[in-house]
């Protein structure tokens, strides 16, 4: 059978992996074993698989592969966070940073190549949008990034929090991170706890309510302004979703659910964003929904217009919402010596968008 015809079993959730082997004729629970030998153990060679017996190791080398995205590049910020550059196919590579802090490890994991959305300020939009990324594809960066910090097997654990963050948007490639997400909460693969896996959405409100449905994972909103107006500029998603019904969208997702708070990330830009009058619509905006603000000093990339907020307004811009009864933070920059702090993810992406190409057409003077 040729490479090229095997399943990758990192594209298979427990439900997926439990049918594949029924499929070849084997005893569903092989699935847990195997799960723990990809997942806890970082093993992907399946004779070393000891507890399969040799005829069934045998069948999956001819049928299965486990095939993880190849770390071709790796950087350190002066902050210890990694950022790992990651090969996929011809002309695709991907993006993922490890963050590690006292208390945590949070890894942010990349959902598409490139990004179908255009947010003004965001490298990663910039880079125009080749494809999804399948379900092995995200769940292998995991996987990728647990080896390359040689934190196998499970209980030596450095990976703690996972955050569907870098680039693209998640819930325009639903099916594969939702498969994704199911493997790192599964108690035979990662084992993480739903409130430790993150999922960043621009708005894609009917995905929100299809997300409640199947996944109880915490929730990020990535809302950037108090006004339909300036968040058509920003987010252009927002001319599709307005304001107001993605908050009723958030509402629902939190409904019915224990001390549940949604995070709304807010990227500071100085003059565009950040003004004591803004903050206050923001207050007002949020006043009846359970959630809490970060507030995102803006990262700079190569051909923006925009600037980052001086600390005087950020810290203004945060006792405003303070005072208002909102939980806020203001996160700390990491790693943007490296290019891996928030928006700046770019990878190389074999743009199908044509969007670079337009962005420079914008831009080349007119001569007679």
């Amino acid at each position: 059978m040729n490479t090229h015809e095997k399943i990758n079993l990192l594209d298979l959730d427990r439900q997926g992996l439990e049918d594949f082997f029924t499929d070849i004729g084997e005893k569903s629970f092989r699935a847990t074993q195997v799960l723990k030998w990809i997942y806890q153990f970082g093993v992907s060679d399946f004779e070393q698989m000891t507890n399969l017996g040799k005829a069934l190791r045998e069948k999956l080398a001819e049928r299965a592969e486990i095939r993880v995205p190849e770390i071709v590049a790796e950087q350190v910020s002066d902050d210890g966070t990694i950022k790992w550059l990651l090969k996929l196919d011809s002309g695709n590579s991907i993006e993922t940073v490890f963050i590690p802090e006292a208390e945590r490890g949070t890894l942010c994991i990349s959902s598409q190549v490139g990004c179908a959305l255009e947010c003004s300020f965001c490298s990663t939009a910039q880079q125009g949008f080749n494809r999804n990324l399948s379900c092995g594809e995200i769940i292998g960066q995991l996987w990728a990034a647990n080896k390359a910090l040689k934190c196998m097997p499970r209980s030596q654990r450095v990976v703690s929090n996972v955050v569907m963050m870098g680039m693209g948007e998640p819930l325009l490639n639903f099916d594969n991170v939702v498969r994704a997400m199911s493997l790192m909460t599964e108690d035979n693969a990662y084992g993480l706890s739903k409130r430790r896996v993150t999922l960043s959405t621009s708005g894609v409100i009917p995905a929100m309510d299809r997300l409640k449905q199947v996944s109880n994972v915490s929730l990020a909103v990535s809302l950037h302004a108090p006004d339909d107006a300036l968040r058509d500029t920003l987010v252009p998603l927002n001319r599709k979703y307005p304001i107001a019904e993605l908050l009723a969208a958030c509402k629902r997702y939190v409904e019915g659910e224990h001390k549940r708070k949604i995070t709304f990330e807010y990227v500071m830009l100085a003059g565009i964003n950040d003004s004591p009058a803004q903050a206050r619509q923001l207050a007002k905006l949020l006043k009846n929904i359970p959630s809490k603000v970060n507030l995102i000093p803006f990262n700079p990339f190569p051909q923006t217009d925009y600037q980052t907020s001086d600390r005087v307004h950020i810290d203004r811009f945060r006792d405003i919402l303070m005072k208002a009864g909102l939980i806020t933070v203001t996160r700390k920059t990491r790693g943007e010596d490296i290019d891996a702090a928030c928006g700046q993810l770019a990878g190389k992406v074999k743009d199908r968008t044509k969007r670079q190409l337009r962005k420079q057409t914008r831009h080349v003077p007119f001569t007679s």
